[in-house]
């Protein structure tokens, strides 16, 4: 009888390495997938500082509404955290609601600020 037989190795050997790549093939769809939400983060807040700094430059009304409007007018939910007036500028900073699998549920966030060019 041989102490050391080989046979069978190369399945189980194959089996680690399809292991392996199946773990690196989830792990860049989750990268991706947070990559993608915050590039959605990062429009749907340039945005809403645009449409909320019409609003204030032209004193037509409340800027952070504005914000909020064109927020909820863009497929998948995205929300505002935080709207401010700074002097003449508006800082929208938006939130999009991610799926990292085992890591739970996360926010991907963008700000963008706007305003009317300087002198």
């Amino acid at each position: 009888m041989r102490l050391r037989d080989d046979r069978g190795f190369a399945t189980v050997a194959g089996a680690a390495v399809i292991a392996a790549l199946a773990t690196v093939l989830v792990a860049v769809l989750y990268v991706g997938a947070a990559v993608v939400a915050r590039h959605r983060a990062q429009s749907a807040a340039d945005l809403a500082a645009l449409a909320a700094a019409s609003v204030h430059v032209s004193v037509a009304g409340d800027a952070c509404a504005a914000a909020r409007e064109r927020v909820a007018s863009q497929d998948g939910a995205p929300s505002i955290v935080d709207c401010r007036i700074d002097g003449q500028d508006v800082v929208v900073q938006v939130a999009v609601r991610v799926r990292l699998g085992g890591l739970g549920v996360r926010d991907a966030t963008g700000v963008a600020r706007a305003g009317p060019i300087g002198p």
